[in-house]
Protein backbone atom coordinates (compact mmCIF):
# COMPACT_ATOMS: atom_id res chain seq x y z
CA UNK A 1 0.00 0.00 0.00
CA UNK A 2 1.49 3.45 -1.15
CA UNK A 3 1.85 5.91 1.70
CA UNK A 4 1.59 10.06 0.84
CA UNK A 5 3.31 12.35 3.53
CA UNK A 6 1.51 15.41 3.72
CA UNK A 7 2.83 18.07 6.26
CA UNK A 8 2.42 21.82 7.06
CA UNK A 9 5.10 24.17 4.95
CA UNK A 10 3.12 27.97 5.68
CA UNK A 11 5.74 30.08 3.86
CA UNK A 12 9.16 28.62 1.61
CA UNK A 13 11.19 29.50 5.02
CA UNK A 14 9.97 26.79 6.24
CA UNK A 15 10.87 24.32 3.47
CA UNK A 16 13.79 22.33 4.81
CA UNK A 17 12.03 21.87 8.13
CA UNK A 18 8.95 20.40 6.57
CA UNK A 19 10.23 18.63 3.77
CA UNK A 20 12.38 16.58 6.26
CA UNK A 21 9.70 15.79 8.20
CA UNK A 22 8.00 14.71 4.97
CA UNK A 23 10.85 12.47 4.16
CA UNK A 24 11.07 11.37 7.88
CA UNK A 25 7.19 10.12 7.67
CA UNK A 26 8.20 7.63 4.90
CA UNK A 27 11.57 6.31 5.97
CA UNK A 28 13.91 8.81 4.65
CA UNK A 29 15.49 8.59 1.49
CA UNK A 30 18.27 5.99 2.44
CA UNK A 31 15.99 3.09 1.42
CA UNK A 32 16.02 4.37 -2.24
CA UNK A 33 19.48 6.16 -2.63
CA UNK A 34 22.69 4.23 -2.78
CA UNK A 35 25.89 5.80 -2.38
CA UNK A 36 27.33 7.78 -5.73
CA UNK A 37 23.66 7.02 -7.08
CA UNK A 38 23.28 9.57 -9.88
CA UNK A 39 20.27 11.29 -8.70
CA UNK A 40 18.15 13.37 -11.39
CA UNK A 41 15.29 16.08 -9.89
CA UNK A 42 13.31 17.19 -12.11
CA UNK A 43 11.42 20.42 -11.40
CA UNK A 44 8.92 21.96 -12.94
CA UNK A 45 10.46 24.16 -15.12
CA UNK A 46 7.63 25.68 -17.63
CA UNK A 47 8.77 29.41 -18.42
CA UNK A 48 10.92 32.02 -17.75
CA UNK A 49 8.91 33.16 -14.56
CA UNK A 50 10.15 34.05 -11.16
CA UNK A 51 9.71 31.79 -8.04
CA UNK A 52 6.25 34.27 -7.14
CA UNK A 53 4.43 33.78 -10.01
CA UNK A 54 4.09 30.35 -8.69
CA UNK A 55 4.03 28.76 -11.97
CA UNK A 56 7.69 26.50 -11.93
CA UNK A 57 9.11 24.64 -8.65
CA UNK A 58 10.28 27.14 -5.71
CA UNK A 59 13.87 27.24 -5.90
CA UNK A 60 13.84 26.59 -1.69
CA UNK A 61 12.24 22.92 -2.50
CA UNK A 62 14.85 22.24 -5.02
CA UNK A 63 18.27 23.21 -2.62
CA UNK A 64 16.44 21.26 0.39
CA UNK A 65 15.51 18.02 -1.98
CA UNK A 66 19.45 18.63 -3.57
CA UNK A 67 20.51 18.54 0.01
CA UNK A 68 18.99 15.38 1.33
CA UNK A 69 19.99 13.35 -1.66
CA UNK A 70 23.33 14.06 -1.02
CA UNK A 71 23.61 13.35 2.89
CA UNK A 72 21.75 10.08 1.73
CA UNK A 73 24.83 9.49 -0.37
CA UNK A 74 23.34 10.85 -4.11
CA UNK A 75 25.03 12.87 -6.57
CA UNK A 76 22.19 15.13 -7.21
CA UNK A 77 21.53 16.24 -10.97
CA UNK A 78 18.59 18.83 -11.57
CA UNK A 79 17.13 18.74 -15.31
CA UNK A 80 14.38 19.81 -17.00
CA UNK A 81 13.15 20.85 -20.47
CA UNK A 82 10.83 24.22 -21.01
CA UNK A 83 7.82 24.30 -22.46
CA UNK A 84 8.58 26.75 -24.49
CA UNK A 85 8.85 26.80 -28.12
CA UNK A 86 11.65 28.69 -28.70
CA UNK A 87 15.73 27.88 -28.69
CA UNK A 88 17.28 29.03 -25.69
CA UNK A 89 14.09 28.88 -23.53
CA UNK A 90 14.94 26.45 -20.74
CA UNK A 91 18.31 27.84 -20.00
CA UNK A 92 16.45 31.42 -19.61
CA UNK A 93 13.76 29.52 -17.47
CA UNK A 94 16.37 27.73 -15.31
CA UNK A 95 17.86 31.51 -14.78
CA UNK A 96 14.92 33.36 -14.13
CA UNK A 97 12.90 30.64 -12.07
CA UNK A 98 15.98 30.88 -9.63
CA UNK A 99 16.38 27.19 -9.77
CA UNK A 100 19.58 27.60 -11.48
CA UNK A 101 21.16 28.95 -8.70
CA UNK A 102 19.94 27.31 -5.73
CA UNK A 103 20.50 23.90 -7.39
CA UNK A 104 24.35 24.97 -7.82
CA UNK A 105 24.98 26.40 -4.09
CA UNK A 106 22.88 23.12 -2.65
CA UNK A 107 26.03 21.23 -4.72
CA UNK A 108 23.82 19.63 -7.35
CA UNK A 109 24.85 19.40 -11.60
CA UNK A 110 22.31 21.55 -13.56
CA UNK A 111 21.23 19.67 -17.04
CA UNK A 112 19.66 21.12 -19.50
CA UNK A 113 17.41 18.87 -21.58
CA UNK A 114 16.40 21.09 -24.56
CA UNK A 115 20.41 20.74 -25.56
CA UNK A 116 21.42 17.51 -23.51
CA UNK A 117 20.50 15.00 -26.26
CA UNK A 118 17.26 12.47 -26.61
CA UNK A 119 17.42 8.96 -27.17
CA UNK A 120 14.82 7.37 -29.20
CA UNK A 121 13.12 4.49 -26.81
CA UNK A 122 10.70 1.83 -27.34
CA UNK A 123 7.36 2.24 -24.80
CA UNK A 124 6.33 -0.97 -23.01
CA UNK A 125 2.60 -1.87 -23.55
CA UNK A 126 1.79 1.76 -25.45
CA UNK A 127 -1.10 2.71 -25.33
CA UNK A 128 -0.75 5.64 -27.78
CA UNK A 129 2.77 5.96 -28.70
CA UNK A 130 5.57 3.06 -29.68
CA UNK A 131 8.36 4.92 -29.31
CA UNK A 132 9.34 8.16 -27.48
CA UNK A 133 12.45 10.64 -27.65
CA UNK A 134 13.43 10.75 -23.99
CA UNK A 135 15.98 13.16 -22.56
CA UNK A 136 19.35 11.76 -21.77
CA UNK A 137 19.86 12.54 -18.64
CA UNK A 138 16.63 10.41 -17.33
CA UNK A 139 17.80 7.75 -18.88
CA UNK A 140 21.51 8.02 -17.94
CA UNK A 141 19.90 8.67 -14.07
CA UNK A 142 20.26 5.79 -11.58
CA UNK A 143 17.40 7.40 -9.45
CA UNK A 144 15.03 9.87 -10.78
CA UNK A 145 12.44 12.27 -8.64
CA UNK A 146 9.66 14.20 -9.54
CA UNK A 147 9.52 17.66 -8.27
CA UNK A 148 5.94 18.82 -9.43
CA UNK A 149 4.50 22.02 -8.43
CA UNK A 150 1.07 22.08 -7.06
CA UNK A 151 -1.01 23.86 -9.69
CA UNK A 152 -4.51 23.62 -11.89
CA UNK A 153 -4.38 23.13 -15.25
CA UNK A 154 -6.38 23.75 -18.74
CA UNK A 155 -6.17 20.43 -20.75
CA UNK A 156 -5.33 17.86 -17.43
CA UNK A 157 -7.28 20.22 -14.97
CA UNK A 158 -4.49 19.56 -12.52
CA UNK A 159 -0.75 18.81 -13.03
CA UNK A 160 0.91 17.43 -10.84
CA UNK A 161 4.19 14.33 -10.19
CA UNK A 162 3.19 12.36 -13.36
CA UNK A 163 2.43 14.74 -15.82
CA UNK A 164 5.74 16.61 -14.77
CA UNK A 165 7.85 14.30 -16.93
CA UNK A 166 5.89 15.57 -20.04
CA UNK A 167 9.31 18.26 -20.10
CA UNK A 168 11.44 15.00 -20.60
CA UNK A 169 10.02 14.98 -24.54
CA UNK A 170 11.46 16.83 -27.21
CA UNK A 171 9.39 19.65 -28.61
CA UNK A 172 7.90 17.79 -31.52
CA UNK A 173 6.67 15.30 -29.73
CA UNK A 174 5.55 17.41 -27.69
CA UNK A 175 3.66 19.35 -30.23
CA UNK A 176 2.33 15.78 -31.40
CA UNK A 177 1.10 14.43 -28.36
CA UNK A 178 -1.29 17.95 -27.83
CA UNK A 179 -2.60 17.74 -31.40
CA UNK A 180 -4.09 14.14 -30.16
CA UNK A 181 -6.94 16.55 -29.52
CA UNK A 182 -8.90 14.44 -26.88
CA UNK A 183 -8.00 14.75 -22.80
CA UNK A 184 -8.16 10.91 -22.29
CA UNK A 185 -5.56 10.35 -25.45
CA UNK A 186 -3.67 13.11 -23.97
CA UNK A 187 -3.26 11.24 -20.42
CA UNK A 188 -2.76 8.01 -22.05
CA UNK A 189 0.04 9.39 -23.80
CA UNK A 190 1.63 10.91 -20.66
CA UNK A 191 0.70 7.41 -19.48
CA UNK A 192 3.48 6.20 -22.02
CA UNK A 193 5.81 8.33 -20.85
CA UNK A 194 5.73 7.33 -17.11
CA UNK A 195 6.29 3.67 -17.64
CA UNK A 196 9.82 4.69 -19.13
CA UNK A 197 10.99 6.99 -16.55
CA UNK A 198 9.50 5.19 -13.62
CA UNK A 199 10.55 7.25 -10.86
CA UNK A 200 11.30 6.63 -7.14
CA UNK A 201 10.48 9.00 -5.74
CA UNK A 202 8.23 12.35 -5.62
CA UNK A 203 7.81 15.69 -3.44
CA UNK A 204 5.23 17.98 -4.32
CA UNK A 205 5.59 22.01 -3.89
CA UNK A 206 2.14 23.48 -2.38
CA UNK A 207 3.10 25.92 -0.29
CA UNK A 208 2.18 28.43 -3.22
CA UNK A 209 0.13 26.39 -5.14
CA UNK A 210 -1.46 28.23 -8.79
CA UNK A 211 -5.78 28.21 -9.43
CA UNK A 212 -7.14 28.87 -11.93
CA UNK A 213 -5.93 29.24 -15.30
CA UNK A 214 -3.02 27.05 -14.85
CA UNK A 215 -0.10 25.73 -15.63
CA UNK A 216 1.31 29.63 -16.41
CA UNK A 217 -1.54 31.99 -16.41
CA UNK A 218 -3.35 31.26 -13.17
CA UNK A 219 -3.27 32.94 -9.52
CA UNK A 220 -1.11 31.87 -6.78
CA UNK A 221 -2.46 30.84 -3.51
CA UNK A 222 -0.88 29.80 -0.28
CA UNK A 223 -2.03 26.29 0.03
CA UNK A 224 0.72 25.71 2.72
CA UNK A 225 1.48 21.70 2.08
CA UNK A 226 4.73 19.36 1.39
CA UNK A 227 3.61 16.34 -0.08
CA UNK A 228 5.81 13.47 -0.42
CA UNK A 229 5.54 9.71 -1.84
CA UNK A 230 7.71 6.70 -3.12
CA UNK A 231 5.02 6.67 -6.32
CA UNK A 232 3.96 9.62 -7.97
CA UNK A 233 0.60 8.34 -8.66
CA UNK A 234 -0.71 8.25 -5.07
CA UNK A 235 0.68 11.41 -4.85
CA UNK A 236 -1.36 12.94 -7.31
CA UNK A 237 -5.00 11.05 -6.70
CA UNK A 238 -4.03 12.69 -2.80
CA UNK A 239 -3.15 16.10 -3.55
CA UNK A 240 -6.03 16.67 -6.28
CA UNK A 241 -8.36 15.80 -3.84
CA UNK A 242 -6.53 18.25 -1.27
CA UNK A 243 -7.55 20.81 -4.03
CA UNK A 244 -11.13 20.02 -4.44
CA UNK A 245 -10.94 17.52 -7.88
CA UNK A 246 -11.69 13.57 -8.49
CA UNK A 247 -8.81 11.89 -8.64
CA UNK A 248 -10.47 9.65 -11.10
CA UNK A 249 -11.46 12.19 -13.60
CA UNK A 250 -7.56 13.83 -13.88
CA UNK A 251 -6.54 12.60 -17.44
CA UNK A 252 -3.04 11.58 -16.61
CA UNK A 253 -4.41 9.79 -13.64
CA UNK A 254 -6.63 7.77 -15.63
CA UNK A 255 -4.06 6.86 -18.04
CA UNK A 256 -1.71 5.65 -15.66
CA UNK A 257 -3.84 3.45 -14.30
CA UNK A 258 -5.41 1.90 -17.09
CA UNK A 259 -1.87 1.05 -18.09
CA UNK A 260 -1.63 -0.87 -14.51
CA UNK A 261 0.46 1.44 -12.47
CA UNK A 262 -0.53 2.09 -8.51
CA UNK A 263 -3.77 1.67 -6.82
CA UNK A 264 -6.39 3.98 -6.23
CA UNK A 265 -6.15 4.31 -2.06
CA UNK A 266 -2.94 5.56 -0.88
CA UNK A 267 -2.82 6.05 2.86
CA UNK A 268 -2.18 9.32 4.03
CA UNK A 269 0.37 10.07 6.92
CA UNK A 270 1.54 13.05 9.01
CA UNK A 271 -1.19 16.21 8.78
CA UNK A 272 -4.90 14.54 7.80
CA UNK A 273 -6.18 15.75 4.33
CA UNK A 274 -9.57 16.84 5.95
CA UNK A 275 -7.19 19.69 8.15
CA UNK A 276 -5.56 21.10 4.77
CA UNK A 277 -7.76 20.61 2.25
CA UNK A 278 -9.08 23.49 -0.08
CA UNK A 279 -11.00 24.44 -3.13
CA UNK A 280 -9.07 25.75 -6.01
CA UNK A 281 -10.95 27.59 -8.96
CA UNK A 282 -10.92 25.19 -12.04
CA UNK A 283 -9.68 26.67 -15.23
CA UNK A 284 -11.92 28.36 -17.33
CA UNK A 285 -9.96 27.40 -20.85
CA UNK A 286 -9.29 23.79 -21.83
CA UNK A 287 -9.19 21.89 -25.27
CA UNK A 288 -10.52 22.61 -28.37
CA UNK A 289 -13.88 21.61 -29.13
CA UNK A 290 -13.26 21.51 -32.89
CA UNK A 291 -12.87 18.12 -34.59
CA UNK A 292 -9.44 16.07 -33.45
CA UNK A 293 -8.59 16.62 -37.81
CA UNK A 294 -9.10 20.18 -37.74
CA UNK A 295 -6.66 20.55 -35.04
CA UNK A 296 -4.37 18.08 -36.44
CA UNK A 297 -4.53 20.46 -39.77
CA UNK A 298 -4.46 23.54 -38.27
CA UNK A 299 -1.17 22.54 -35.88
CA UNK A 300 0.78 21.63 -39.33
CA UNK A 301 0.42 25.73 -40.06
CA UNK A 302 2.10 26.47 -37.09
CA UNK A 303 5.87 26.03 -37.63
CA UNK A 304 9.02 27.15 -35.58
CA UNK A 305 11.73 25.48 -36.45
CA UNK A 306 15.99 25.80 -37.25
CA UNK A 307 17.61 25.95 -40.70
CA UNK A 308 21.73 26.20 -41.83
CA UNK A 309 22.37 29.50 -43.24
CA UNK A 310 24.89 28.48 -45.87
CA UNK A 311 26.76 31.94 -46.35
CA UNK A 312 27.61 32.13 -42.62
CA UNK A 313 27.94 27.92 -42.36
CA UNK A 314 31.90 27.16 -41.93
CA UNK A 315 31.50 23.71 -42.39
CA UNK A 316 32.86 22.76 -38.65
CA UNK A 317 30.59 19.88 -38.54
CA UNK A 318 29.05 21.05 -34.36
CA UNK A 319 25.52 20.54 -35.87
CA UNK A 320 26.20 17.45 -37.75
CA UNK A 321 28.18 15.70 -34.88
CA UNK A 322 25.31 16.39 -31.81
CA UNK A 323 22.25 15.85 -33.52
CA UNK A 324 20.45 12.95 -31.73
CA UNK A 325 17.75 11.86 -34.66
CA UNK A 326 20.28 12.75 -37.02
CA UNK A 327 18.08 15.50 -38.94
CA UNK A 328 21.40 17.00 -39.87
CA UNK A 329 22.48 16.03 -43.24
CA UNK A 330 25.69 16.10 -44.96
CA UNK A 331 25.31 17.63 -48.00
CA UNK A 332 27.46 16.43 -51.66
CA UNK A 333 29.21 19.87 -52.58
CA UNK A 334 29.74 20.24 -48.70
CA UNK A 335 27.93 21.82 -45.84
CA UNK A 336 25.21 20.85 -44.03
CA UNK A 337 21.25 20.98 -43.92
CA UNK A 338 18.46 20.40 -41.35
CA UNK A 339 15.83 17.73 -42.36
CA UNK A 340 12.90 18.91 -41.31
CA UNK A 341 10.75 15.76 -41.39
CA UNK A 342 13.50 14.64 -38.63
CA UNK A 343 14.07 17.61 -36.93
CA UNK A 344 12.62 17.18 -33.08
CA UNK A 345 13.31 20.53 -32.15
CA UNK A 346 15.73 20.29 -29.45
CA UNK A 347 18.37 23.20 -30.99
CA UNK A 348 21.12 21.77 -30.02
CA UNK A 349 22.16 22.53 -33.44
CA UNK A 350 21.53 26.50 -33.04
CA UNK A 351 23.16 26.26 -29.42
CA UNK A 352 26.49 24.22 -30.51
CA UNK A 353 27.09 26.38 -33.20
CA UNK A 354 30.32 28.53 -33.00
CA UNK A 355 28.78 30.84 -35.93
CA UNK A 356 25.38 31.62 -35.08
CA UNK A 357 24.99 29.84 -38.47
CA UNK A 358 21.50 28.35 -37.50
CA UNK A 359 18.39 30.73 -37.90
CA UNK A 360 15.37 30.23 -36.68
CA UNK A 361 12.10 30.05 -39.62
CA UNK A 362 8.56 30.71 -38.56
CA UNK A 363 5.24 30.30 -40.70
CA UNK A 364 3.12 33.01 -41.26
CA UNK A 365 0.79 31.75 -37.94
CA UNK A 366 3.45 30.73 -35.77
CA UNK A 367 5.19 34.90 -36.55
CA UNK A 368 1.85 36.34 -35.75
CA UNK A 369 1.34 34.34 -32.61
CA UNK A 370 4.77 34.85 -31.37
CA UNK A 371 4.65 38.29 -31.72
CA UNK A 372 1.29 38.93 -29.87
CA UNK A 373 2.79 37.09 -26.67
CA UNK A 374 5.76 39.11 -27.16
CA UNK A 375 3.72 42.21 -27.22
CA UNK A 376 1.08 41.06 -24.61
CA UNK A 377 4.30 40.20 -22.70
CA UNK A 378 5.70 44.21 -23.11
CA UNK A 379 2.41 45.54 -21.56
Amino acid sequence: MSKVSIVRCPDYSDTKRALAEALDLLGGLENIIQSGDRVLIKPNILSASPPERAATTHPSVVASMCEFVLQAGGKPIVGDGAGISRPGATAKALKASGIEEAAIRAGAKVVNFETAGFTLVDVPDPLQFQKLYIANPILEADIVISLPKLKTHELTYYTGAVKNFFGVLPLKCRKEIHLLGKRDLFGEAVADIYSIVRPSFAVMDGVIGMEGNGPSHGKPINSGVILASQDCISLDIVAAELIGFDPLKIPTTAGVLKKGFANQCPVIVGTPLKEVKMKFKQSSGGISTAPSFLTRSLGKYFTIYPQINQQKCTHCGACYLNCSPQAVERLEKGGFRINQDKCILCYCCRELCPNNAVEIKKSLLATLLTEKENLFRKT
